[in-house]
This record gives structure tokens, sequence and C-alpha cells, in this order.
């Protein structure tokens, strides 16, 4: 089964320039999944993703000729670093076509390493279109990231190290998914030589678009991607990629932001690494997988794919992995406007740490509290923390899964309107790229009024916005039929409780 894969994996050229990681034995997961679990450190390579393996061993495959004219490849990230070290070990020229809404800090990498960028696009869709005609233009040679079985090849070198390095028990090998370059060589390679190994591909729930092929029969093309962990973020896995994966791979699961957001903060626990989303993926999974299946006493591999993650996106990970792991609570707290009441209420939570205090007058009788708690004992703590709040006759509202609140309304505590009417909220996600809030206000126009508006940069490749708008009842089909024409996602949040709470008119 695929042994042409097992040679051009076994005679790759990737370690001129690629490492061969670790495999690391992590005690704390272990301890806790009751199974052995090891890492496979590919954020260790000199570009901190495993990207640079498959780059790499294509560019030194090519031709003299073709070195000449040099290499274009389309990415918003790990692949252009890869294809970028690639070059200048090789001393060729490489163009990297990026989208104009690439982080500042991923273009500086890039070009740190030599090599020539080219902003192009809104998305990865349109630069990659871009980079294909640009290199027949000018008849250099296309570096597809997961398309190519050289490419493929090279990424398949992760299996062989871990094979190496394992030869006696090893249950499964836990893998994660974009395209499915990395997925493909693996699997080709494990199936190969241990059949009896599984393969396991995990995905982002709302970027599955390998689980979406192989229950189809055939390559799917999804109508959007959840851009949460961009470097898995593809819309369509790649042919070859999925031919091997309907033969090899044994399943793929999908996991939340929430299981990506728990598995990082556990792999910096146990490595201090700090992986990017996707490279945390198939640790979430293994963990999915362990849980469904009661597994005990297993030998279990997750490759850590790439660390290659914005700092200023830490901190909403951060957030949302203690909510996760039930380490906070965020509650919403009616108490009486009078003289001593925030002693009195502090008084009521104890002992525990407040982690957030947020507070503004609303009237001469009560006032509305947004206070963030440290938990001591998960969920029973919590549950223990609100029973007694309510025994003192406070009014609790728990927000911890509040996804509204923990991103937008947090920060906004106060900001109440006296006197308004038909405010109506809408939580919309909008490409980071410059222009884009212009161009929704402008579609906006003059008929509806703007009442609330909130934006936070994540880091990610869409912004998250909260917006207020005045839509009276009678216009309401009007409404959402623009809302249509706009075709940015949102949700309305008009009856949400932390916006009642917190930031609704006055009545």
């Amino acid at each position: 089964m695929f042994q042409d894969y097992v040679e051009r994996i076994e005679n790759s050229r990737v370690y001129s320039a690629a490492n061969e990681t670790p495999l690391q034995a992590v005690s704390i997961l272990s301890r806790r999944l009751g199974n052995r679990v090891f890492l496979k450190r590919e954020d260790l390579q000199p570009v901190f993703s495993f990207k640079l393996r498959g780059a790499y061993n294509k560019m030194a495959g090519l031709s003299a000729n073709a070195k000449k004219r040099g290499v274009i490849a389309a990415s918003a990230g790990n692949h252009a670093q890869g294809i970028a070290l690639a070059a200048k070990r090789l001393d060729m020229q490489a163009l990297i076509v990026m989208p104009q809404t690439t982080p500042q800090i991923k273009l500086e990498s890039v070009r740190a390493l030599g090599a020539a960028i080219e902003l192009m696009g809104s998305n990865y869709d349109e630069a990659f279109e871009f980079a294909r005609h640009k290199a027949e233009e000018l008849g250099s040679t296309f570096i597809h990231p997961y398309d190519d079985k050289d490419v493929i090849a090279g990424q398949g070198t992760i299996a062989m190290e871990i094979l190496r390095r394992m030869p006696g028990r090893l249950d499964a090998i836990f893998v994660p998914v974009g395209g499915g370059g990395l997925i493909a060589g693996m699997a080709a390679y494990v199936k190969a030589l241990r059949p009896d190994v599984r393969v396991v591909g995990v995905e982002p729930r709302h970027a599955a678009c390998m689980s979406r092929a192989l229950a189809a029969g055939e390559r799917v093309v999804l109508d959007d991607v959840d851009p949460f962990a961009d470097g898995v973020a593809v819309r369509q896995v790649g042919e070859e990629p999925f031919r091997i994966a309907r033969e090899c791979v044994d399943e793929v699961v999908t996991v939340t932001h929430r299981e990506i957001c728990t598995a990082i903060k556990e792999i910096f626990d146990d490595s201090r690494c700090i992986a990017e989303p996707a490279g945390a993926l198939a640790l979430a999974g293994l963990k999915r997988c362990v849980a469904r299946e009661e597994w005990t006493g297993k030998v279990l591999v997750a490759v850590v794919s790439g660390a290659n993650v914005d700092f200023d996106r830490l901190r909403g990970i951060a957030e949302l992995a203690d909510l996760v792991e039930r380490r906070e609570a965020l509650l919403g707290v009616t108490i009486p406007e009078r003289p001593g009441s925030f002693r009195t209420f502090c008084r009521a939570i104890g002992q525990r740490s407040i982690t957030e205090f947020n507070y503004r007058y609303a009237d001469a009788e009560k006032a509305h509290v947004f206070v963030g708690v440290e938990l001591r004992n998960g969920r029973s703590d919590k549950e223990e923390l609100i029973a007694d709040l309510t025994n003192r006759r406070y009014k609790v509202v728990d927000l911890s899964d509040n996804e509204m609140a923990r991103i937008h309304v947090r920060y906004m505590v106060g900001g109440r309107a006296a006197g308004l009417s038909d405010e109506r909220l809408f939580r919309f996600d909008l490409p980071e790229q410059p222009g884009a809030l212009l161009r929704y206000l402008t579609r906006m126009g003059k008929r509806w009024n703007i009442s609330l508006f909130h934006y936070r940069s994540h880091g990610a490749a869409y912004g998250q916005v909260l917006a207020g708008i005045q839509v009276p009842d009678v216009e309401m089909e009007q409404f959402h039929a623009f809302l249509s024409e706009l075709n940015y996602p949102f949700h309305e949040e008009t009856g949400n409780s932390a916006y009642e709470l917190f930031l609704g008119a006055d009545r």
C-alpha cells in the first residue's frame, strides 16, 4: 500500500534544513488521561512548524534550470516561512504572495529570511490564484502547500521519525488536518509499515473540509471556514491528500475552539511550548477520543505542528482555556445601591480571588456588577458560590459561557443610554483588512442609526464586532434583507442576559 511514498519519504532531502524533532513524553497529561501521551515537537523546527520539511524536499529536488528561475508560493504564515528558509539554504529566489490581511509579525518573519513578498487579495484563495498566474507568467515553479507528492513526502518524514523512536507498542497517532498534506504523508508511511497503528486526523469543527470530503466520498468546497486555527483554515483538501486519506486514515474527528485553547494550555503546562491553535489540534483530538472511547493504558502520539502564534492572541486563548477548565467564573450580580454594599458583597464572595470587577452606577436602588472569580474546585465551586450569593438575596446571572460577555461586555460595563428606543444587538465577524470597517459603515448608510459599537482585536483573520442598531419593528423585514446582502457572518444578541444587565437602554 503506497510503497512509492515509503521510498520517497525514506529518500527525502529534508535534513539539510529541518531537524529531527523530539518525541516528548508528557507526564502531567499522561497521569490525567490514564494513558502514555507523547508530543511530536514540530514547533522546534527552525521556522517553528513542520512546513519546512515539505518545502525543502520539493525545492531541493528541482532541476538546476528550475532553481535558477526561482519559486513562488502563496501563504499567510507557516508555508511562507518554510519556503523562505528553504530558498535561503538553496541559494534560490523566492516570491511569497500573502493576503493583505497578513499580520505584520508574519510579514517580518518572511522578510527576515530573505524572501520577496507581494501582498495581494483579502484572503488566501485570492493570493493563491494570483501566485499561480504569476508563476506561469514568470516561468517560476509554484510550490503548493499540500497537494504535491514531494511536499507530502517531506511531511511524511515525521511518521518515519516516530516509528523509529517507538518500535514497540504504539496505539494511535493524532495529526492536524488542513489541506491534508501532513496527514497524507504520515498515514501512507504508517499504514505501509505499521498497519496496526491508528492514524486519526483532527480538524476544527467549522473548518472540517476533510471530514466532509470523506463523508461525501469526494472533495467538497466549504462555503466558509472559521479562521481561528488559521494554519488549517482550508476550504478544500488537496486531490492527492484526499486519495491517500481515503485508504490510510482511520478517522477524522472535529474539535471546538474551547478544546483547542485547553490543549494549548496543557501543552504549555507540560512542555513550556506555546502552540498555535492549529498546533494544538492533534492533542485536542487525542483527548476527545480518549474520553469517547474510555481508553486507558494506551500509547498515543499527538503532533504539535507549529508555534507561530501572535502574542496578542494569547490573552483570548488564556481566557477561554480558564473558562473551559472552570478556573474562573464570570457573574452578573445585582447588588443594592447604598453605602457599604461593595464591602458586604466582597465578604459574601469570601476568600476567593477576584479576577475582575466592573461596575457603574445605574439608578438609586440597585447596581449591576460584572465580576470574575477564581475557582478552587471547578464547576462545584461555582455552583456553591452562586447558591451562597442567591441565599444572601443577590440576583445572580452566570455569564461564564456567554461568549458575548467574555469578548465584549466585560469591557463595556456602564454603557447604558437613557431613553434609547428600538435598539437591537448583533455580533459581526469583519475581515481584518484595510477599509473593512468603512465598507461596513458605508453599506449601513444613513437608514439605521448605530447606537453601540465595540471592536477588540484578537490577532486573527477576522475581527469581532458588537453593534447596537436602532431598527423599528415595522422595518425588521427590510433590515434582515440588508443583513443578507451585507454577507458578514452575524448573530443577534438582543436577548442576551449580559446585554440586558449592563448595556440595554434604561426603561
